[in-house]
């Protein structure tokens, strides 16, 4: 992308222009404006956290608390009191949002549950699709530049609505609240009956939660989970791609992104607003317009420059959307538009078209979909009732946003009888011998031996 400067703004914002040129899928894809990687700088540092933890527990953590943290920690786990006196000092307009995130997060989560399928193959014959719920989770909830009680929400409420029995918690220790998580994430944690909580951050918390935490003279042990959910830094990660193997991971979920479609019939004070509200997350938040309309694109420029520069984290919001990651692409139509967004595979995606609802019914790829003038980013970041824990850099195209699913797994259970077995029979012993695998036939003829030897004739007729 190229940066182009207006008159009215008051910064440059990077642009493509992919007007009058059809490209394939795999250069759309490349063309995408994208932050750059930083997996490969990241990885050994984390490498070195995970064995540190791994090898030393609470006194690795406790030294990784006191150099990225700069607080003294003896033990990790935030005390039951301290979670009961921060619901009791939460603000109550805060309680009240928090309390109606909860309730329409929770009834989407509740239907998202699937049925067990029971399938009769044949007689005597069923095979089961039994969802279960994994026995114990991890959900890291993220410190950094701001405080997210939200990502709390969206954390437990899934896995509660999964069945999921043991449930920890970790996000960083901060300095300024004596050494634990923000008060106002405790309250979050203890108003969803979390009170298993530790002021834990970045790649240590995710070590600490796949291998678990040996008890010792600090504290009682950390014990590992089966799953480790929630969004973070580049550390976190990086440290959830590296303990995958041994865990079940949402996503590598990096920094948030918003792309939004739009005609020329769109609000450019919203369609601002919106780019803004995601660029205020982070320097490196992206926040791309897709339009076919210059008029708009001016529009939305010089709306940008008025709103972004009268927002509290200006400087912050004026990084995000002018840097690589950022920026205006122009298209032929809406048509070429919907390509762009599904090479594109937003975190977030927004519809500002005519017929809005019938366009974002023909996107494949985003983690989460916005259709219309009234269905803003931020409503699906607190209140819509979804999931904002969501698949970003691209990786929309093959993963979902967190969900019910993400804390189940499908066990399948085989129930055949004896005759049901014997139908088949043949069919097993002449596909083992073509895998020269003759022992699996034998499995299934051993069954039928002492039968067949029943029914044969006496020697000598």
């Amino acid at each position: 992308m190229t940066a182009a400067t207006n008159p009215d703004s008051s910064f440059a914002l990077p642009v493509l222009d992919l007007r009058g040129r059809r490209l394939g899928p795999a250069e759309l894809k490349a063309a995408m404006p994208r932050a750059e990687t930083t997996f490969d700088v990241a990885s050994h540092a984390v490498e070195e956290i995970i064995g540190s933890v791994r090898s030393r527990g609470f006194e690795a953590l406790a030294e990784l608390a006191q150099r990225f943290d700069g607080v003294e920690q003896a033990h990790p786990k935030v005390p039951a009191e301290a979670l009961e006196e921060a619901l009791a000092a939460l603000d109550p307009a805060v309680r009240a949002g928090l309390e109606e995130s909860i309730a329409r997060a929770r009834t989407f989560a509740e239907a998202q549950k699937p049925a067990d399928a029971v399938v009769p193959i044949a007689d005597g014959a069923t095979v089961t699709h039994k969802w279960v719920p994994v026995a114990r989770v991890g959900l890291y909830v993220p410190g950094g530049l701001a405080v997210y009680p939200s990502s709390v929400v969206m954390n437990v409420v899934p896995a509660l609505a999964a069945g999921v029995g043991s449930i920890a918690l970790a996000s960083p220790p901060q300095k300024d609240f004596g050494g634990l998580p923000h008060p106002t994430i405790l309250a979050a944690a203890r108003l969803l009956g979390i009170d298993e909580v530790y002021a834990i951050g970045g790649a240590q918390a995710v070590a600490a939660f796949a291998y678990g935490v040996p008890a010792s003279d600090a504290g009682p042990a950390l014990e590992p989970v089966d799953v480790v959910t929630g969004p973070g830094n580049v550390f976190v990660a990086t440290a959830k791609r590296l303990v995958k193997s041994v865990v079940g991971i949402d996503a590598e979920a990096g920094t948030t992104e918003i792309a939004i479609l739009a005609d020329e019939t769109a609000s450019p004070a919203f369609v601002a607003a919106d780019m803004i509200s995601q660029a205020e997350h982070d320097p490196h938040a992206a926040s791309v317009l897709v339009t076919d309309s210059a008029a708009l694109a001016d529009a939305v420029r010089a709306e940008l420059a008025v709103q972004a520069a009268a927002t509290r984290h200006a400087e912050r919001v004026a990084q995000a959307l002018t840097g690589p990651q950022s920026g205006i692409i122009f298209v032929d139509d809406v048509e070429q538009g919907i390509a762009v967004c599904d090479a594109y595979a937003a975190e977030h995606l927004e519809i500002h078209t005519r017929d809005a609802a019938a366009v974002a019914a023909r996107i494949r790829n985003a983690g989460a979909i916005f259709v219309g003038d009234y269905s803003p980013v931020s409503l699906g970041d607190y209140c819509a009732g979804s999931n904002h824990v969501l698949p970003t850099s691209g990786t929309a195209t093959f993963a979902s946003g967190l969900n019910v699913t993400t804390f189940l797994k499908a066990v399948q259970i085989i129930d055949y009888g004896r005759a049901a077995l014997q139908e088949v029979g043949g069919h097993i012993v002449a596909l083992a011998q073509a895998e020269d695998l003759p022992a699996h036939g034998d499995a299934v003829s051993v069954r039928f031996r002492d039968a067949a030897a029943a029914a044969a004739p006496p020697a000598g007729r």
